[in-house]
């Protein structure tokens, strides 16, 4: 979760790392049997070369601050695939390149993270809407140190600085929701009886939707090299 005062943009990055940890079979790593997928993953990538592979960076073409990983989830389990015909290996079987797709997958989600925040910080110092205090990341995303590294940088060239809370304490929004259910039911606020009709949406807004307003702007950021020594 990255804030920005009053433009709040909410990205569940860890989910494209958790698929591609699952999906190169990282469990089976003794150095990484006891790690989250996206532990997993930044771990392999430290010893990785991210230009062995190369992803497209997702939504390239649209102007506008949404995240998707999608596009990008599709380039990596291809190219997965590629890798396990050209060793000759069955799916499962932990491939001898996986620190590089570790690497290379990372490189490209803090990418496409620090595309979209510096267009967002733009938007936001164009229209007024930037409070004097700095960017915050927290959630799960903000426990990835090349993360942090890559929107640091954002920060950086835009005359920011990027404030985060120590790793410990950034854990994955799924266990904030959680927590928040358990303090309701502790206080007896907001349960409902097993009988009661739930409705469920993909999608939970939250404020006020500028995205048409974005887009309108066809705000194009100055390119920035993400350098990050691994």
């Amino acid at each position: 979760m990255i804030t920005l005062g009053t433009c709040l943009m909410v990205s569940d990055t860890l989910v494209p790392l958790l698929s591609v940890a699952r999906r190169l079979s990282l469990r089976k790593l003794p150095r990484c049997a006891a790690l989250s997928g996206g532990q997993a993953i930044e771990l392999l990538a430290q010893d990785g070369d991210r230009k062995r592979f190369r992803f497209r960076t997702p939504m390239g073409q649209t102007p506008d601050c949404c995240f998707s990983f999608a596009g990008l989830r599709n380039q990596v389990t291809l190219l997965i695939q590629k890798q396990e015909v050209e060793e000759g290996v069955e799916e499962g079987t932990v491939l001898s390149c996986v620190n590089d797709i570790a690497a290379a997958t990372q490189h490209t989600v803090a990418s496409h993270l620090a595309k979209r925040t510096h267009r967002a910080v733009l938007f936001c110092r164009a229209n007024r809407l930037l409070p004097s205090q700095n960017p915050t990341l927290s959630g799960g995303v903000a426990s990835n140190q090349y993360i942090r590294k890559a929107l640091a940088v954002v920060a950086e060239v835009t005359g920011l600085r990027l404030l985060c809370p120590p790793a410990r304490f950034c854990t994955h929004n799924g266990a904030m929701v959680a927590w928040n259910g358990v303090e309701r039911l502790r206080e007896g606020t907001g349960i409902l009886a097993p009988e009661v009709e739930v409705s469920y949406e993909p999608r939970a807004p939250l404020g006020v939707d500028i995205t048409a307003e974005v887009r309108a702007a066809a705000i194009r950021p100055p390119p920035i090299r993400i350098k990050i020594p691994a």
